[in-house]
Order: structure tokens, then sequence, then C-alpha cells
């Protein structure tokens, strides 16, 4: 199953030093049953850009989560895309994977195509990595601080956090990690 993870550029460097995204469990985004019904699409690539579009969302909230730690570091936000084996990946309460007896439900739109990874994924695993491009940073900057108040219900806001949305996160490698963390890590 193809997996993808949101983190940081932070997260990434952390993850490149240690060869390990995260102790788990790892939050995850996925096809899932409720992104199948959401998206209403069998086009299994449409599906996965679906998947990594809930996992960008999910990073631009890692990013307003730490945004009072470190004004000064660089805002992008950055998903890695990893293969797992279907038996590594579970879903949250209520929700349900493929071939799952459960019928969960996923009504929050929030966690559409979330799932949980059990343990620390390696950073071998990882497929690719998707990065925002410096030209995002600003717009990415602007949605970290309207995020709670698009949250609360305010339009404005959430126009501002779709300005974010509206960049394409760039592919890369994963053996151009080094250069997307930069240097000493």
């Amino acid at each position: 199953m193809r997996v993808y993870v949101p983190l940081t550029l932070a997260g990434l460097a952390e993850a490149h030093r240690t060869g390990e995204l995260g102790t788990g469990p790892l939050v995850a985004y996925a096809v899932t049953p409720a992104l199948r019904e959401w998206y209403r699409s069998d086009d299994l690539e449409e599906l996965e850009y679906a998947a990594l579009s809930r996992a960008a969302l999910a990073s631009l909230r890692l990013l307003a989560d730490g945004a009072g730690a470190d004004t000064s570091a660089t805002r992008r936000r950055v998903v890695v895309a990893a293969d797992v084996a279907d038996g590594a990946v579970s879903a949250g309460p209520g929700r349900r994977l493929e071939g799952d007896a459960e019928q969960g439900t996923e009504d929050d739109a929030a966690s559409l195509g979330e799932v949980l990874l059990a343990g620390p994924l390696r950073l071998a695993k990882a497929a690719a990595v998707h990065v925002d491009s410096a030209d995002a940073e600003a717009d990415v900057s602007a949605a970290v601080e309207a995020l709670a108040a698009a949250d609360g219900g305010d339009d404005d806001a959430q126009s501002v956090v779709d300005g974010a949305e509206d960049h394409e996160l760039l592919w890369y490698a994963t053996q151009e990690i080094p250069n997307l963390v930069g240097p000493g890590h």
C-alpha cells in the first residue's frame, strides 16, 4: 500500500539523520474506502493524488503546531511517499480499510484517508519526497497563520489556506533528500 506521511523540513532532516520517520504510531494518508467514496473516482492515480493532498494539509497543520517555536524556520509542506505492507497499516477509530470486517465510518472530513502505521518507517522504504518550492513559502507561511481562523469558519482565512493548496508539491527522488535538508543534516 502506498502511504503519504506528512512532515516538515525539520522532520525530514531528523528522518535523514536517524534513518526513520517517527517512532510510531505514525499518522499517514492512503487510498481508503472513505476517500474513494468522497472523491468519487475509480482512477487510482487521482485517488493517490487526493491522499497526497490530504497529507499536504496535515503537513501544513504540523507547521502550524510548531509555528511559535521558530518563526525563522523555512515553512514548506513536506510529504514522504512510501510503499508498506498492508499489514503495517491500520485504521484509526471509526475508520476502516479495504477488507476490514468492521463497518466504521469516516464522517470527519479532516480525517479522510488517514491511516496509522504501527511502528517507525525506515526512510529507506520511501519511494519519493514531495516538497513545496521556494516560491510557495510566503503563501504557506500565510496559511499557517490563518489555519486556526479557517478551522473556526472564517471564509477569508480559508481563502488564505486555499492559496497554499494552490501550489503543487514538487517531486524529489530520495537521493535528493540531503540537498533538501541542507548541509550538516
